[in-house]
């Protein structure tokens, strides 16, 4: 089994290729985050994680459930991960170790993937140019297949991830104060004379948590649930999503989404 968490979609394809090769099934940890997270494997079956990196860490709906999964009997049973990031991912990978742990698993072996940015913020943060945009996708389409391929013969001992040249720093004081202090929907706003009320922005959203479907203007919940995945804010067709004036004239990024022009 494969446990995912996507906002724009850039863990969800990766998760959906490793499944198609390896057979493994998928599920949607904000789908599953909300049951008794008890799980019992088949012979043979594998377990899997795949997330983005949010702040250099696990996002933390990712480490919520993996603090309420309960395994049956995953002795013996081949454990991998798979982060993506925009670049690199600092002590993610570790800090996801001291979580498994906890729950009594190991990860095998590791991976990270570079897929397009998607985090635009902060005032230096932006989505990838074209171009870049373009190279990292087909990168990964090659790199997904080697990573699949790895996952389904179970190699152990694979740590084959971009940690970044500070991973501490990045993680453990950076990625500390970004995830503590910087994730919330506060900020998100909605012009109301450009919102053409399509409720796209609430379908995208993986959490649910925004009210508002077609024919009305999204409301954010503002209830700690947000993940800041941007999902809401990178779907919106007409560009009507705005997070504080971080998000001023920048681009819109998610997977599959056709004619990116980059900075709009």
């Amino acid at each position: 089994m494969i446990f995912y968490f996507s906002g724009t979609g850039n863990t969800r394809w990766a998760a959906r290729q490793i499944a198609e090769i390896t057979g493994e099934r998928l599920l949607s940890i904000a789908g599953e985050a909300n049951g008794n997270c008890r799980y019992a494997l088949a012979e043979g079956e594998r377990i899997g994680f795949c997330f983005p990196v949010h702040g250099w860490q696990p996002p933390a709906i990712v480490r919520n459930f993996i603090s309420k999964c309960k395994f049956d009997n995953a002795k013996g049973h081949f454990c991998f991960a798979l982060c993506t990031c925009g670049d690199n991912i600092g002590r993610t990978m570790e800090m996801l170790a001291t979580d498994l742990h906890k729950v009594g698993i190991q990860a095998d072996s590791v991976f990270s993937l570079a897929m397009p940015n998607t985090y635009v913020c902060l005032p230096f943060m932006n989505t990838d140019r074209p171009d870049l945009e373009r190279k990292k996708i087909a990168d990964a389409g090659r790199a997904i297949v080697e990573i699949a391929q790895a996952i389904k013969e179970r190699h152990k001992g694979v740590c084959s991830t971009v940690k970044g040249p500070v991973p501490y720093l990045l993680s453990n004081v950076i990625g500390r104060y970004f995830n503590s202090r910087m994730i919330t929907d506060r900020p998100f706003r909605v012009d109301s004379s450009a919102c053409i009320r399509c409720g796209r922005c609430a379908a995208a959203c993986p959490i649910g948590n925004i009210s508002g479907g077609a024919g009305n203007l999204p409301v954010w919940h503002d209830d700690g649930h947000c993940t800041c995945c941007m999902a809401c804010y990178h779907h919106c067709p007409a560009h009507a999503i705005s997070y504080g004036r971080s998000t001023r004239h920048k681009g819109q990024y998610y997977f599959g989404r056709k004619n990116n022009n980059g900075n709009a």
